[in-house]
């Protein structure tokens, strides 16, 4: 039987080890009520299948109900020659709930569009829904920091997997990532980066539609691929400056994935 949490626990603890658990890819609590293991029990019913299919193409997950959205994402990114023309069609999209959540305004990119590397992180916060741009906050500083650090503020373009804010700070979803992700892949498409960082484990399990948690897969090379296999690229992901500030000891497991990502930039720059 699951313990009462004490009355005087910290709050702030509570929540900094509930994000711990949800960036180690813990899904699940235990249950409250104790269960026999050894007893062989009848398989349970299977519930109806999702609407989105974690590992599904775009292009195939899609349900009906949002599949005119993605249509149209997809037609609105196509038509956007550059990257400015692709964040006025990504503010008069009305496609994505989030919108309609409480959002102040849509959050694009910041950085250098020239720039060889491309950091995807998973949402705007409050005060990137304020600013009108990502990774201003807390977080953000701490990013460019540990950018500048390893020689890459400059070289970096940053943007994130959906472009409204999730209400109160929450993991976007699935569908909400899905119909953002036509433009993602246009900004890709027009950058033309070299490589991605992607930051923070939303990030990393929808562009690589893996189901592990970010403590197994950064500091891993993977490779993305767009649906129609035109681009494929290096992306590398890592902790999300949220998770380190919450977790200071880990931030020498992002700063050794930021320097893993400088050292293979370098060699490709170098003459043959």
């Amino acid at each position: 039987m699951a313990q009462p949490i004490p009355s005087d626990a910290d709050p702030r603890a509570l929540e900094s080890l509930l994000a711990f658990w949800s960036e180690a890819g813990v899904e699940v609590c235990v249950e409250d009520e104790p269960v026999d293991r050894m007893v062989r029990a009848a398989p349970p019913s299977r519930p109806a299948a999702p609407a989105l299919l974690r590992h599904a193409p775009a292009s195939e997950a899609v349900a009906p109900e949002i599949g005119e959205a993605v249509i149209e994402a997809r037609a609105l990114a196509a038509a956007a020659g550059d990257l400015g023309a692709l964040a006025e069609a990504i503010a008069a999209f009305e496609g994505c709930p989030l919108k309609f959540q409480g959002a102040r305004q849509s959050v694009f990119s910041r950085g250098n569009p020239q720039g060889p590397v491309m950091a995807i992180g998973e949402g705007p916060g409050g005060e990137e829904d304020q600013q009108g741009a990502p990774f201003v906050g807390r977080a953000g500083k701490l990013l460019d920091l540990m950018l500048n650090a390893a020689g890459l503020h400059d070289r970096v373009f940053i943007t994130n997997t959906v472009f409204w804010r999730p209400p109160g700070n929450r993991t976007p979803t699935l569908l909400e990532q899905s119909v953002c992700e036509p433009f993602l892949e246009r900004a890709i498409e027009l950058v033309g980066p070299k490589m991605l960082l992607l930051v923070g484990g939303a990030s990393a399990k929808f562009m690589l539609k893996k189901d592990e948690g970010i403590l197994s897969l950064r500091g891993r090379w993977f490779e993305w691929r767009s649906p129609a296999a035109e681009l494929v690229l290096p992306a590398l992901p890592t902790l999300h400056p949220a998770f380190l500030l919450r977790q200071p000891a880990a931030k020498k497991r992002a700063w050794s994935d930021l320097l893993t990502l400088a050292e293979r930039l370098d060699r490709q720059a170098r003459p043959a």
